[in-house]
């Protein structure tokens, strides 16, 4: 494992992610897996916001885009799109490299949305994702200059730069776009797609991703349940028995290539690493147990569903001098570099 003595520049990111995090979770419900940034705006954007704010050509597809807030659809051109998802998606102090490969991740969600024609888990209407982590989360320019105020311009320039060296190239895999997922943090490892999902993605392989433990804020964590509330988050007809080895205690009986929990039991009941993250709202279904002081005290190692890319990893990669496409092609098994417009022009939309 690569071993970090924080610098004051790696600090510094640390905390612009911890005033993210507040101010995300003030806003919204925090559901394990993706983060959005928020932060409070110092000044008013608009006495520090330049006319020209817009990274895209002239002939970019719209991107139909349902905005919660207003719940209305707009129309926007596809490399402006992608600049509010890195926005949204990353803390805007990470590496230069770190944020293009968020980009070049967030293009390829959408081109393989607009190819397939899907808009599952969008309102009635002609959208084709929302601006929430049900898709990808997304901030126009002007909430971008309200949440960053007098830092909006060096704010904006930076991920100019990350979507404007990124322009049109998206990841593929046999000529496809691939499925670019991603999440917070992994616990040293991702995870392949089928020990999550169900479903083997052969480019969706689990790779290690040393850099988290040592960078992410949200690596490890600990969590309290009393029996009473274990036994009904989990929907067991008894208590858990505290003793070690009882035969309805708690016990791993598998664990995935990516060392997280994929089945285990509970009071004599079977259950798989995702269910028992999903009922009892784990950061990650890698964790650990113990039983103090009358209490079940649940230890987490890394945040998010593990599948694809590890952002805390890109940073990592990225801090050790690591190019974007080098990030990308460690977390996706195989893929390739391509132009979306070549995709997209065999196509009318």
């Amino acid at each position: 494992m690569t071993k970090y003595k924080l610098n004051p520049r790696q600090k510094k990111v640390l905390g612009w992610f911890a005033v993210w995090l507040a101010s995300f979770t003030a806003v919204v419900v925090l559901v394990p897996g993706l983060l959005v940034r928020s932060t409070t705006p110092s000044a008013d954007p608009a006495a520090v916001r330049p006319a020209s704010t817009q990274p895209e050509a002239g002939d970019a597809p719209l991107i139909p885009v349902y905005l919660s807030k207003s719940k209305s659809t707009d129309r926007i051109p596809l490399e402006t799109y992608v600049r509010g998802v890195v926005a949204a998606e990353m803390p805007a102090e990470f590496e230069p490299e770190a944020l293009k490969a968020q980009a070049l991740a967030a293009r390829t969600y959408i081109i393989r949305r607009m190819l397939a024609g899907d808009r599952t888990g969008v309102p009635a209407g002609e959208a084709l994702v929302t601006d929430t982590i049900a898709h990808q989360a997304y901030i126009s320019d002007e909430e971008l200059g309200q949440r960053w105020g007098a830092d909006y311009a060096r704010v904006r320039d930076k991920l100019n730069r990350a979507v404007e060296e990124t322009k049109d190239t998206i990841l593929t895999y046999e000529g496809q776009p691939i499925e670019a997922s991603f999440f917070s943090t992994s616990n040293g490892y991702t995870e392949n797609s089928e020990d999550y999902w169900n479903v083997k993605i052969p480019y969706l392989r689990s790779v290690a991703s040393p850099w988290d433990a040592k960078l992410s804020p949200r690596y490890k964590e600990t969590v309290r349940f009393s029996g009473k509330e274990l036994q009904t988050r989990l929907g067991l007809s008894a208590a858990i028995p505290a003793t070690t080895g009882a035969s309805r205690g708690l016990k791993v009986l598998e664990r995935s290539q990516g060392r997280r929990i994929l089945k285990l039991s509970a009071g004599g009941k079977q259950f798989t690493g995702r269910e028992v993250r999903e009922k009892l709202g784990l950061n990650s279904s890698g964790f650990q147990w113990s039983y103090k002081d009358g209490a079940w005290e649940i230890t987490t190692f890394g945040y998010g569903h593990g599948v694809g890319m590890s952002q805390w990893g890109a940073q990592g990669m990225a801090l050790e001098g690591r190019k974007a496409e080098e990030i990308v092609k460690h977390y996706y098994t195989g893929v390739e570099l391509s132009k979306a417009s070549t995709l997209l022009s065999a196509k009318s939309f």
